[in-house]
């Protein structure tokens, strides 16, 4: 286990600057293990130590993982000068410690979006080597049938480019479809069904890896991850 700064362990929850840490800490308001740290500059190991703050629990995390019911009209992206963007759901805190969504959804396009400070964790969800599951909910403009799903299982060409063989269940009204695919391209579904005549009318990602959206989640409401489900996201990390 590693040590780390005591004032770099508390800035790096986000809720402090630097400068606030070291005020905290020789205001005599921070405590490790039940006693007055020696100065900012003291080692701790953060994910054992218990630190305190005004008598509060520091509850550290070095990485955090947050599950967001993403509504229509966000960006998937950390900042934009013109447009909203899925941080700005989140408190302040949040944009402080670095988080950013694990890859993108369409601006409108609902549903599972993670939020994280991992890069690994993110890298592996991402990486095309990977070819983790990504699961989308859609309403089509015309109902779809058993031509459609060969296509999509055979790995449907858009233009100079073809997609690899994805999976496509029609639900009890034909017009009602679960797309899994195991990329991620530009519009991928839209233009899917838009080569087979077809308009995607609204679309909502259900589930990414072992991750599943939480229904208990109204748009735009979000979580932090339970320890079961980070730990099944990791192991995808770990292959």
């Amino acid at each position: 286990m590693s040590l780390e700064r005591l004032d770099k362990v508390l800035a790096s929850t986000g809720r402090w600057s630097r400068r606030e840490v070291r005020n905290l800490i020789r205001e005599g308001r921070v405590l490790v293990d039940g006693l007055l740290p020696a100065g900012a500059e003291e080692k701790v190991e953060p994910e054992t130590a218990c630190i305190t703050v005004d008598g509060e629990n520091l509850g550290y995390r070095r990485y955090t993982y947050i599950l967001l019911n993403k509504p229509a009209g966000l960006l998937s992206a950390t900042e934009d000068t013109r447009q909203r963007t899925v941080l700005d759901l989140l408190p302040p805190e949040f944009r402080r410690i670095g988080l950013f969504p694990v890859g993108r959804l369409d601006k409108d396009t609902r549903g599972l979006l993670l939020l994280t400070n991992d890069g690994a964790l993110a890298h592996s969800l991402l990486s095309p080597k990977r070819h983790v599951d990504k699961v989308y909910e859609a309403w089509l403009s015309a109902p779809a049938d058993a031509e459609d799903v060969a296509a999509f299982a055979s790995g449907i060409s858009l233009g100079d480019t073809r997609c690899l063989p994805a999976g496509l269940e029609i639900g009890t009204d034909p017009v009602h479809v679960f797309v899994t695919l195991h990329e991620g391209k530009f519009h991928q579904i839209k233009r899917m069904f838009i080569s087979r005549g077809k308009t995607v009318l609204s679309l909502r990602r259900i589930a990414m890896g072992t991750l599943q959206l939480d229904t208990c989640l109204s748009e735009g409401e979000y979580r932090y991850l339970s320890e079961q489900e980070i730990a099944e996201l990791n192991t995808i990390k770990q292959k």
